[in-house]
Parts: structure tokens; sequence; C-alpha cells
């Protein structure tokens, strides 16, 4: 195999080598059975014993506490946009959202088509470079659930702590910081995050849902779109996103080889300082975009002082086997995303070529 790229994409993102190379040698035939894991049935005594696997991995790496229910359901997490308000938004109850970037806008923009909702707190005037204070949300009085965000993947900022919400259920959108920590599950409602940056391939959306949530769910809601139905089904009402509930099977087994939610955030935590330091310690060459408390661990952003400069830095990082360095299209700029699969020397390699980029064009 030629040298693997440095692949710091947004997402879909880095997957181990190891998952890819696992993935690979059972393509073919799956545990012996004459078929590829592609070609089995749901319904399936194989995909059955995978599936339950793939949930009981979750629970473990996340001692996910019983009253709990794990989904693997498809059309990603802005499906979950509208699927929440669907089915917790009832008559007479707000949703609460915390506005922190381009990610809380699509939700909370979603979530206005079928009922009232209330800005908890929004750090909008700050151009979403930073996370909201716990004293800063305020929570409606007639809230259903508060939604946050808990990582913005293109503006860069991550929150370090969860607000507290009282009685009142805590939805998060985990997307792209999902198993990048551990988190005390217990003080959710619901975490929901798409696969593709941190869990395998696109194509499967994880969600844990507390059980008393799905209690008297309104009958008009569409029935795939119920998160009753899939959890009555055990996520197998109809058919299954099949290999990307595998791929991510691999990157759960793969996880806990790591030593688990605690050692993975040390390596992500020492990584990413390797890049942040290279910003910090370039005399104002590069500029973190986002307030040093609010910086996430899985999507770096910077800038340089003018668009030509980064221009350059993109063509020549390319040149040297590094991918996915442009920022998003709508805040431009530079970003490196550092997920779980991203390993260290790949953060190294990056650091050191900042350094010389700076040395030859300051």
């Amino acid at each position: 195999m030629s040298k693997r790229a440095y692949n710091f994409n947004a997402g879909p993102a880095a997957l181990p080598l190891s998952v890819l190379q696992k993935a690979q040698e059972q393509l073919v035939e799956y545990q012996g059975i004459g078929m590829s894991i592609m070609e089995i049935s749901h319904r399936s005594k194989e995909y059955e014993a995978l599936n339950n696997e793939t949930q009981q991995l979750l629970k473990d790496l996340y001692q996910i506490p019983d009253g709990y229910n794990i989904l693997f359901l498809q059309g990603g997490a802005s499906s979950q946009f509208a699927m929440i308000p669907m089915n917790f938004l009832r008559p007479g109850k707000v949703g609460s959202y915390v506005n922190t970037g381009a990610w809380a806008e699509k939700a909370l923009k979603e979530a206005k088509l079928f009922g009232e909702v209330h800005v908890a707190a929004s750090t909008e005037a700050d151009q979403f470079m930073r996370m909201p204070a716990q004293d800063e949300i305020q929570i409606h009085p007639d809230a259903a659930y508060v939604h946050v965000t808990s990582n913005e993947t293109i503006g860069g900022a991550q929150f370090a702590s969860y607000p507290a919400t009282g009685d009142i259920p805590l939805i998060v959108d985990m997307s792209s910081d999902i198993l990048s920590r551990p988190v005390d599950v217990s003080m959710f409602g619901m975490i929901y995050a798409g696969a593709q940056k941190n869990l395998g391939p696109s194509g499967v959306t994880v969600v844990i849902v507390r059980e008393d949530m799905l209690k008297d769910l309104p009958k008009s809601i569409p029935t795939m779109m119920r998160y009753g139905i899939h959890a009555d089904n055990n996520s197998l009402y109809n058919t299954p996103p099949v290999y990307s509930v595998y791929m991510m099977n691999l990157v759960l087994k793969w996880i806990v080889e790591q030593g688990g939610l605690e050692a993975v955030e040390k390596i992500n935590v020492e990584k990413t300082n390797l890049i942040y330091n290279a910003i910090d310690h370039s005399d104002g060459f590069y500029q973190g975009c986002v307030n040093t408390d609010s910086r996430s661990r899985m999507n770096i952003t910077f800038r340089l002082a003018n668009e030509d400069l980064e221009k350059k830095f993109i063509k020549e990082s390319e040149a040297k086997g590094f991918v996915g360095l442009k920022g998003h299209r709508s805040v431009g700029g530079l970003r490196a995303s550092t997920y779980n699969a991203v390993p260290f020397e790949a953060c190294e390699a990056l650091a050191t070529f900042m350094e010389e980029f700076r040395k030859n064009n300051s």
C-alpha cells in the first residue's frame, strides 16, 4: 500500500487503519457464512447478533445506565433536527435551543416548522467563537427540552462541560465529538450523532434516549419518524444500514483496544495540543479563531494574515500529503479535524509543517 494521506477531513473522516484492514479481510465473507455482511438478511441471526453486540459495546464504553434505549437510525443527524420536535414538542410546550453556530442554527430552524421555539442562549454576537456559560442559558419555563450542540464542526467551538437543566430533558447533538471523552449519560434525556466523524462511515445515526421520553408519543407522527417504533423493534423496523453498523462495531472495538474513553481523551488532548501550540507560539502568524476556553478537541480552526497566504498554505500542505485543511466554505480559513482515528503522528507532522511554513513565509 502506498503511503496513507494525513487525513484531516471534517466528515466523512479518518477511520482507524486496523479497522479498514479488518473490514477488507471480511469484505467477501463474514465469519465463515459464505457471504459478505452486505449480503445477509437483517433478520438473520448473524445480523441480530451484530446489532446487539454493537449496542452493548456502546453501553459498556459510555457506562449507559438502565432505562435508556440505543437506536441505530438513518437519515443522518439532520433528520434528528426534525424528529426531535415531532416527537417531543407537544402543544403548549416550547423547545429551548442554545444557538452556538451553524449546526445549532439548523436544528433551531427545523424545530420552528413544528412548534414554538425559544433561544435559551446565543453566541452569535461573538461570531460563535465561544460557548455560553451556564448563567447565560435561560431555559423557558414551559420548555419541553433543552437542545445543545456539543461541538460546532464548522466554527470549532466545543462545550467543555454541559449545562445543567434540572428536570428539563437535555438533548445534545454529539455528531462531531461522540466518544471523544467520557460523559455522564444520566444527565441527558437524549444523545444523538451521525457516525461519519468518530463512529464509522456515513449511513447510520446513533440515538441514546431515555425510555421515559418515549411514553405517549403523538400518534400523528409518521411511523418511520417515531422513536418508539424503532425502540420497540430494536432498530429493525425496516432494513437498517447493515454495513455502517458493522463498521461502527469495529470502531467501537478499536476504542476498547485503545483503553476506553479515558485513554482516548488523553490521546486527543496530547495530539491537539501539538497543533494549538503551533498556533499559540507563532508570534501571531497563525491566529486561533475560538476563545481558548471553548476550543474544540475535534475541529481546530485558525487563520493566516490573508486569503492568499491561506491558499498557499493549502497548496503546499496538499503537496506534503495533508488532506482536508481548508476551512468550511461558509467561513473560510483553515481547519484541522482531529477525530479519534486521526493518529498522533499526523498531528505531529502537521505541527512540524506549520512551523516550517511560518519560517518560510514570515
